[in-house]
């Protein structure tokens, strides 16, 4: 009712990638928005949650939202409303869509916020291209409780004719969401039957049938990160009408930036309390299936001992999080959210880890979780920030 109200700007934006999944959607975003830029492309981009500041959340033609605009948009929103029931997501989503409608660009990627299916950004009926992600349990109690319910869910921004490019999937998944595109008449371009992504000692490996592409590693640390670079890639391929090259695609994937996902923090306070040969990491990570991609990654730090420093929010799965890394662990401090009512206690954090037979501890903040750590232990070690993208925001803020 409020796009009807404010002239339909949904209906007037240029090519539109649409992004659904559980993970991995912004990493995806920012490889593409980086091919993109190197190809010489002007690029709105609309991702959830911001870390430090909202104005993170919407990018207009390829530069962040000026505090002056984004403030005019949302008084115009709110006044266009006139207090109607809506929430902070809808509204914000609106404010979005009509800064895109208003300033030139040749293409929008869009992030979903939840879901896909009744989501806000779900509003546009005709995008070049949808993509989703893989996808795994999180967010259930608006989603659904069966991988199958979740996959449904995402599966909802599929449109007839439109193609829908997928990461790899549980086989579960994967059985669903060829159903639900046969159902929607959206062509599936898949991983692991349309193209392929592997890794290799100086980059990736990207094979489409067609093309094979050999490229540089990725500027986003993890091995996950090689199947977001290569998702990407597939995106890019099949955007009709985009002359994008090789070079391109590979000054993309070198120029990449997307904060607190396998971040090192080398600068600011925080860092600053670490002892020659330490290092300092932060990742927002906070399901399962983040906490097995963790575990993937910090497989390969076995040079020295690895400590976590975790806060989550309620609602959260921290055994599930853990649990592919209780075997490289050497010890955890749990800490609750600065500010955030809806925090799990660091003491709940604590006990999650203990009930894996994690060394764990209730502490009251990163700083003072970092100096225990490091009191605690003589030899140089790693430390890794995670649980939370709200943890997560607030450790930029000073140690970005």
């Amino acid at each position: 009712m409020l796009l009807d109200d404010l002239g339909r700007p949904h209906d007037n934006l240029p090519p539109v990638v649409h992004v659904a999944g559980t993970n991995g959607k912004g990493s995806v975003i920012a490889f593409l928005r980086a091919i993109l830029e190197a190809a010489g492309y002007r690029v709105h981009v609309f991702t959830s949650p911001h870390l430090v500041r909202f104005n993170e959340r919407i990018h207009v033609a390829g530069k962040e939202i000026s505090d002056d605009a984004l403030c005019a948009l949302l008084e115009e929103c709110e006044a266009i409303n006139a207090g109607r029931p809506i929430t902070f997501f809808e509204i914000t989503t609106a404010a979005a869509m009509l800064a895109f409608a208003r300033t030139p660009a040749d293409v929008l990627l869009l992030e979903t916020g939840l879901g896909g299916r009744l989501d806000a950004t779900n509003t546009v009926k005709k995008p070049l291209l949808t993509a989703i992600t893989p996808v795994s349990m999180d967010h259930q109690s608006f989603l659904g409780n069966t991988i199958e319910e979740i996959v449904g869910e995402k599966a909802g921004i599929m449109k007839a004719g439109v193609p829908c490019v997928v990461a790899a999937q549980t086989r579960m998944g994967k059985r669903i969401l060829a159903a639900r595109a046969q159902a929607a008449g959206a062509p599936l371009v898949a991983e692991g039957q349309d193209w392929f992504v592997l890794s290799r000692a100086s980059g990736l490996t990207y094979n489409s049938g067609e093309t094979v592409r050999d490229l540089p590693v990725p500027a986003l640390a993890g091995k996950h990160q090689i199947r977001n670079a290569g998702h990407a890639i597939a995106i890019a391929e099949r955007m009709e009408g985009f002359d994008i090259s090789d070079a391109a695609i590979a000054k993309g994937l070198s120029t990449a930036r997307w904060p607190a996902r396998l971040q090192h923090l080398t600068a600011g306070p925080l860092a600053e309390l670490l002892p020659e040969g330490w290092e300092l990491w932060l990742d927002g990570g906070h399901n399962p299936a983040a906490g097995k991609v963790l575990a993937d990654h910090t497989r390969g730090w076995r040079d020295q001992p690895l400590h976590l420093v975790m806060a989550m929010m309620t609602g959260k799965d921290p055994i599930g999080f853990l649990k592919p890394m209780e075997s490289v662990v050497s010890s955890l401090h749990g800490i609750p959210i600065p500010g955030e009512a809806a925090s799990l206690s660091a003491e709940k954090a604590a006990l999650a880890a203990q009930y894996l037979g994690i060394d764990a501890t209730a502490g009251e903040t990163v700083e003072t979780a970092i100096r225990a750590i490091v009191e605690n232990n003589d030899a140089p070690a790693r430390i890794l920030i995670c649980g939370s993208l709200y943890l997560a925001g607030h450790v930029l803020r000073d140690n970005a």
